[in-house]
């Protein structure tokens, strides 16, 4: 005779305790229904809680004093000395002024040339640039920074320009 008397027994208590549980708590569906609902929510509860707190401890330790900005503004430490084409759509920045990011929209035909262009007026010379009518990337640099500039059109026309600056 097999010896599964006493795991069926537990079972057996245990999806009775879970059957009372779960018509207890919910009123709709069978009991099957609110007890699966139940026990699949509180897992969801559980695993996204976990989840959230283990992103906000390692952004914390990871990322401390990183600035993220996504409303037309630059982030408040970025250099002013680098000039920036286009309007802004947000940015980044690292701890203590370890570097920054920001991503401007080109509009009125409005290119690379005409990024690039801003940088050399602002004293910072060009090195590495390759361009064509709907992108173009390029270093840039000037006795304070380094400016790593790409552009971009995306398949609707919109002409993007990234900036990734670190200081020297």
């Amino acid at each position: 005779m097999p010896r599964s008397h006493p795991r069926r027994a537990v079972a057996v208590a245990a999806l009775s305790i879970a059957l009372v549980t779960g018509t207890a708590a919910c009123s709709t569906g069978t009991p099957l229904d609110n007890i699966v609902e139940g026990i699949v929510q509180q897992g969801v509860d559980q695993l996204v809680g976990g989840i959230d707190d283990q992103i906000r401890g390692l952004v914390d330790d990871v990322l401390g004093g990183v600035e993220l900005t996504g409303d037309g503004q630059v982030p408040t430490s970025f250099p002013v000395e680098v000039p920036l084409t286009g309007s802004v759509l947000g940015g980044g920045a690292g701890p203590e002024g370890s570097g920054w990011v920001v991503r401007t929209q080109l509009d009125g035909g409005l290119g690379f040339s005409d990024a690039a262009a801003a940088l050399e007026q602002a004293g910072f010379a060009a090195s590495g640039v390759s361009s064509d009518a709907a992108s173009g990337y390029g270093a840039f640099s000037s006795a304070a920074y380094r400016v790593d500039l790409s552009v971009a059109t995306d398949g609707d026309g919109v002409v993007t320009a990234t900036y990734v600056v670190t200081a020297r």
